[in-house]
């Protein structure tokens, strides 16, 4: 006998109430949702990280055939650390027709919408497939992506597009910016700090580094490349993070950087890393070597999201279009899964429920309303996808 339906709040209420912090497991939530699934007939593949804590989800519904769209989701939340909520982070509250909760925007209200209509888009028979891709570690640089990639290229179906359900109030994004995380460590020598010529202070040399930084984020900021569908229209740069010293009375022998590169489609990330590293050799490292031959400034790139390169008049961008009722596509300056599901050669596409300003802050929220309007798009996907 088929499981009893649930609405999306119910459903978000389940998922919500699941803490799925980056830093923590996901599998309960997974584990949920697959069993969820197996209630209604369907099976869904688990896609592991190496250590086992962490799982994407994969199922399909309806035939298996080429031509079906995916509905993408990370189930992966920021922390709620030093945020002063008015409610339980991990518990929904309802206040004048808004939802409450860490994840209700980003993104767990476009999983609970696409989880309740799953009976719903079963009735609707469908002629082309529905597939569900839930994903762990999005936030800390869509790391479990990249396992639902290589078990989609694994099918004997090819999708023919993905909507990725992050929070932009149902509007239809067909660009986004790359997301690059930039290590880079100052080895310097220690030293007393009453001879501080004895020594290479790092954090010294940090400071010029991100100094160099600043400008050249500044010359990109008044010269460009530019693209006015972003807002900023240029790309942006900066550190995030800096470490480094043991003591006020030694000079540091070590600082570490961590910075953050968010690019416009077309402007390549490491041609800023690579300027900015040019700049540590040429000035930097022989000031510190004519003290210590040792010493070091090394820059390494952690992690790289693609932008998502806009493809207007596309049949994906027309499809969503239409399911969403508009004619207009917007671009939006935070990174997402779709670059790089564009990059393995699936059209993406990113419209869900809720608003960004809204994510990865506290007393995050999602309008009741928002997840009527992405239950009413599922529903005229599920006809479309019935009618193909």
């Amino acid at each position: 006998m088929p499981a009893p339906p649930m609405a999306p709040r119910a459903l978000l209420e389940r998922l919500v109430g699941f803490d799925t912090t980056s830093r923590e497991s996901n599998l309960a939530l997974i584990h949920f949702a697959r069993d969820y699934l197996a209630g209604h007939g369907i099976e869904a593949a688990l896609i592991h990280d190496d250590s086992g804590r962490k799982a994407n989800l994969f199922a399909t519904l309806g035939p298996e055939r080429d031509g079906g769209i995916v509905l993408s989701g990370h189930t992966d939340v920021v922390p709620v650390d030093g945020q002063d909520w008015g409610s339980d982070p991990f518990q929904v509250v309802e206040r004048d027709g808004r939802l409450y909760g860490r994840g209700s925007a980003d993104m767990k209200g476009f999983i609970a919408t696409a989880l309740a209509l799953v009976p719903e888009f079963l009735a609707a028979g469908l002629a082309r497939p529905l597939h569900l891709a839930f994903s762990y570690d999005e936030e800390v640089g869509c790391l479990g992506v990249h396992g639902l990639l290589r078990h989609i290229a694994g099918l004997k179906s090819r999708p023919r597009a993905v909507i990725v359900g992050e929070p932009t109030e149902m509007q239809v994004v067909n660009a986004h910016k790359g997301a690059t995380a930039v290590d880079t460590t100052v080895t310097g020598l220690e030293a007393h700090s009453s001879a501080p010529q004895a020594g290479v202070n790092a954090i010294h040399y940090a400071a010029r580094f991100i100094g160099r930084l600043a400008r050249l984020a500044e010359e990109v900021r008044q010269s460009g490349p530019f693209n006015p569908r972003f807002e900023p229209p240029h790309s942006t740069f900066g550190v995030g993070t800096i470490e480094g010293g043991t003591a006020r009375n030694i000079v540091p022998r070590e600082a570490r950087l961590r910075w953050d590169l968010r690019t416009i489609p077309g402007h390549d990330p490491e041609e800023i890393v690579a300027a900015v590293q040019a700049f540590a050799e040429a000035e930097l490292l022989p000031e510190m070597r004519r003290v210590d031959a040792g010493a070091t400034i090394r820059t390494e790139i952690r992690n790289s999201v693609p932008a998502l390169v806009p493809q207007d008049g596309s049949d994906a961008d027309a499809l969503v279009l239409a399911l969403a009722g508009s004619n207009r596509t917007y671009a939006v300056s935070f990174g997402a899964e779709a670059g790089l599901f564009q990059s393995s050669g699936i059209p993406a596409v990113i419209c869900g429920p809720g608003n960004i300003l809204q994510a990865h802050k506290p007393d995050e929220w999602v309008a009741l309303a928002q997840l009527e309007s992405c239950a009413a798009f599922m529903r005229r996907l599920a006809r479309h996808l019935a009618e193909t």
